[in-house]
């Protein structure tokens, strides 16, 4: 695969993960905050259930769009930011 293919797949994987109502709330959630947070507590402030937040987290980290590392049984997530400049900051270039 070609650079330009690849990047074009890692595009429309960020816009994809992004044009989900609930995806979009969570990762306004997640601006909002300094620190990570328990994929439990984002399920329960967004209101949706363990499965459709497993499911919707997976999205979003495949895009890059949100960091999880797991302690115990618990996963915490973070807002990858570098994914947000290196998408939208530079979107003219990525085309």
């Amino acid at each position: 695969m070609t650079k330009s293919m690849q990047t074009t797949e890692d595009s429309i994987k960020v816009f994809k993960a992004l044009a989900d109502p609930i995806r979009l709330a969570i990762i306004r959630y997640l601006n909002q905050l300094n620190h990570e947070v328990s994929c439990g507590e984002i399920s329960q402030v967004m209101k949706i259930s363990k499965t459709s937040g497993s499911y919707h987290f997976k999205i979003l980290q495949e895009a890059e769009l949100i960091s999880v590392h797991k302690v115990a049984r618990e996963k915490y997530v973070t807002l990858d930011r570098s994914t947000f400049d290196r998408y939208f900051t530079h979107f003219w270039q990525n085309l």
